[in-house]
């Protein structure tokens, strides 16, 4: 069922190769550029979509990438990507580890949030809904999938995956050091006049800490549900409570609106999941009505879903047995002994300190070989994320 077959963005017409580096409408003759086998779909950039074209088809392949990481999305309020970092990383790219990435690309904050992702305690809040509801599917989709770290997951546990974004950057950064080559990845805006995939229904459609950003949410949510056909189900979680003011930007709903949205979903606290996969237990759903003053919701909806919340097990918060992890990176020696948390920002530290599942303080060693065993102090220790499994790459 994946990968998914691709639609013009603007006429939904389907969408044929025509050189290594092109899409083309059969009907208009359109095209739109693929790099590292990426396609940029995004329908309000006609003059940088042109260019792109121009520079590929002349062989200027580095540039027509820079061009594109250079491009954010409409929510990005930061500076511009030096120009000299991005020649710098399109140039020597297989020497850079994804911190480098995220730095060279001008991410700022956002680098941070995105390279301590794995211990982030929303990121955890993903996973327990996922878990509570798994059902081993085998095709998953991951609308705005960021740099791909829920993809990873699912990837190396075997599925067929496919994310999308609508920052081309993040893709980019998924495609090189963070998700298998084999995972499809696609460049569009949730408001496009035509969802450019809008076949092959998935067992899974997932939408994590994204939802609340957009605009059109019950039109999105619609195309979502199409993906996930009439057998599939979806999981989003961290949506934004408007009733409730915290750090990030966005479009937050009500309680309200969620029960408008969802009216055959399951809602959660978003701090309770997190909650419930350290101390390994099932979630407890709860009605709209009683969450007015939560951070977050997170939802499970659509017709292919579990139908009860089951204890927390190893279907996807835990790594696979035989992984190496390492000692959560946020740790720093202790000049006393042992490790203690030193925060990237105080942003960050004031976002997530308060929430933090992982100890402030570790005696452990750097790594630990995950051997198995739901019932032991190192399962506690990865649950927590004190320790973690990152990219080989990181």
């Amino acid at each position: 069922m994946i990968p998914f077959a691709l639609h013009s963005p603007e006429t939904g017409e389907p969408l044929k190769a025509d050189t290594p580096h092109s899409l083309r409408e059969a009907g208009t003759g359109a095209r739109w550029p693929v790099i590292d086998g990426i396609p940029y779909l995004r329908t309000n950039r006609a003059e940088l979509v042109t260019r792109t074209l121009k520079l590929l088809d002349a062989g200027e392949a580095g540039l027509a990438l820079e061009g594109l990481l250079a491009d954010q999305d409409d929510w990005w309020t930061g500076p511009p990507a030096d120009p000299l970092d991005l020649q710098e990383l399109v140039r020597d790219r297989a020497k850079f580890s994804l911190r480098d990435a995220v730095r060279l690309l001008g991410w700022g904050r956002v680098g941070d949030y995105f390279v301590h992702r794995w211990s982030d305690p929303t990121y955890l809040a993903g996973l327990a809904l996922l878990e509570a509801h798994w059902n081993d599917p085998v095709c998953v989709f991951e609308f705005a999938c960021g740099i791909g770290h829920y993809l990873r997951d699912f990837s190396m546990r075997g599925l067929k995956v496919s994310g999308a974004d609508v920052v081309f950057a993040k893709l980019w950064v998924a495609r090189h050091w963070v998700v298998r080559a084999d995972v499809q990845l696609i460049c569009f805006d949730a408001g496009s006049p035509h969802w450019p995939i809008p076949g092959a229904p998935v067992d899974l459609v997932v939408c994590n800490d994204a939802f609340y950003f957009l605009d059109g949410k019950a039109e999105v949510l619609d195309n979502l549900r199409q993906n996930a056909g009439d057998d599939g189900w979806l999981v989003l979680s961290h949506i934004h409570n408007s009733g409730r003011p915290g750090f990030s930007a966005g479009r937050a709903v009500s309680a309200g609106e969620i029960e408008e949205l969802f009216p055959d979903g399951l809602v959660y606290d978003d701090a309770d999941l997190t909650r419930a996969l350290v101390e390994a237990r099932a979630p407890s759903p709860r009605a709209p009505s009683e969450l007015t003053e939560v951070e977050a919701f997170s939802v499970v909806a659509g017709p292919g879903m579990r139908p009860a919340p089951r204890a927390i097990v190893d279907g996807i918060t835990l790594p696979r047995v035989g992984a190496s992890l390492r000692l959560n990176p946020l740790y720093v020696p202790d000049p006393a002994g042992g490790y203690v948390i030193a925060w990237p920002s105080e942003r960050y530290e004031a976002e997530y300190s308060g929430r933090a599942t992982y100890p402030m303080h570790s005696d452990g060693p750097e790594t630990l070989d995950w051997r198995g065993g739901l019932d032991t102090p190192e399962a506690d220790r990865i649950r927590t994320r004190e320790y973690v499994d990152l990219p080989e790459r990181w």
